[in-house]
């Protein structure tokens, strides 16, 4: 459900904390490849910028290594426990730390595409509901080999935009199989897109709340807040972030930068 343009009801300071892990599993050293010129970091750090919305960035670290290469590019930058068991337990760490920020905003370090648009719109969905405790974001499913790709976490979402489930199965389910289910409009599918704001005080919440039944059969984090009987608000982007996870994902990205370049 599309979400339409209002003034918030409510002034709250926002802040982004980017959550940054040396190791990856696919793409060794991610976020420290610079074959555009620029981390991978500095990219999706410069692409948070772009966002009205937020009061201030961090970057919140697990290494050294990650510590330096976010001040060589005079970016804010926060050392974090290593041991950390997710990058929402890395961003609830520096959350402890900032006094008079009302929401959070969780954003990947390998999405260095993010539009700023799509962060001021999770900031927005906070604002203007105050019984919502978290938002995050969705965008069409046009493919079905997307739609049945268990790396495509789907979610479903009621009439005013706050998410029934996500999952890695296709949901809804057609009991009746039609290719034009993919083109309805309004979409019948959407992809959930990793980006999410927070209300500060429940992010500590739920850093400290174990993992739920349905979240560790999924692996899917947000499980944990709606068992818990609370509300994600979801807001609708015509196009999705594509995080870098691979090494072909890499390639792609300096390809497209390169063609901005010469443009």
């Amino acid at each position: 459900m599309a979400h339409p343009v209002a003034e918030p009801r409510a002034c709250c300071t926002s802040q982004i904390v980017i959550p940054a892990r040396l190791a990856s599993t696919r793409l060794p050293r991610k976020l420290l490849l610079r074959q555009t010129g620029k981390s991978l970091l500095q990219h999706t750090y410069e692409a948070a910028q772009r966002a009205r919305r937020p009061s201030g960035i961090c970057v919140a670290a697990d290494h050294p290594e990650i510590y330096a290469a976010v001040r060589a590019f005079h970016g804010r930058v926060e050392m974090t426990d290593p041991a950390a068991a997710s990058g929402t337990d890395r961003v609830a760490e520096v959350a402890r730390r900032l006094d008079g920020v009302d929401i959070i905003v969780n954003v990947q370090g390998d999405e260095p595409e993010l539009a700023g648009e799509s962060i001021d719109l999770v900031i927005r969905l906070l604002e203007e509901d105050p019984d919502a405790v978290m938002s995050t974001l969705a965008t069409p499913i046009r493919s079905r080999q997307q739609l049945e790709d268990p790396a495509c976490v789907k979610v479903v979402v009621d009439d005013r935009g706050r998410a029934l489930y996500f999952s890695r199965s296709p949901i809804p389910h057609a009991r009746e199989w039609d290719n034009s289910l993919l083109s309805a409009d309004p979409p019948h599918f959407h992809q959930h897109v990793g980006l999410y704001a927070y209300r500060r005080e429940w992010l500590l919440q739920l850093a400290r709340m174990p993992q739920s039944a349905l979240e560790q059969i999924e692996k899917l984090e947000q499980l944990r807040v709606l068992e818990a009987g609370h509300s994600i608000l979801v807001g609708v982007v015509d196009e999705p972030t594509f995080g870098i996870d691979t090494p072909e994902d890499y390639q792609a990205f300096v390809a497209r930068c390169g063609l901005r370049k010469s443009a």
